[in-house]
């Protein structure tokens, strides 16, 4: 679209989660996110919580809704995308943390690029290098 009045910009990707201290642990200490704002609605039983990352201008919404049954990851989304400088320090600290990680890879046999990790409501997360 070549209209001008419509400049988009992606600003936020929501995430249902199940534990809210685990999933906080998990971005803040793991990634370096940064909550950039926490709304609490107890009449209507649910948190929403703002993750900020450096360099990014995308927000990750977390939902933590008050007692919910276990979400549902549906085969339709895949995961979300963090770049690292170091990808093998990165990949050192997650395969020494409690979350599932898995191996270096790389693209068609090459230098690996990226691995992934999994948070704790069971979210993939690609680590890649920056370039």
């Amino acid at each position: 679209m070549e209209d001008d009045t419509m400049n988009q910009e992606l600003v936020e990707i929501c995430l249902r989660v199940r534990d809210i201290d685990a999933t906080l642990d998990f971005y803040t200490n793991l990634f370096d996110f940064e909550v950039a704002s926490r709304r609490e609605f107890p009449e209507k039983k649910f948190d929403l919580i703002y993750l900020n990352s450096p360099g990014s201008s995308v927000q990750i919404e977390l939902t933590y809704n008050y007692d919910a049954d276990p979400y549902t990851i549906g085969d339709g989304f895949s995961h979300l995308g963090v770049k690292v400088d170091d990808l093998e320090k990165m990949h050192d600290i997650c395969k020494a943390s409690a979350y599932k990680t898995g191996d270096l890879k790389g693209l068609s046999g090459g230098t690996p690029t990226y691995f992934f990790v999994t948070d704790p409501d069971g979210y993939r997360i690609e680590v890649k290098r920056r370039k």
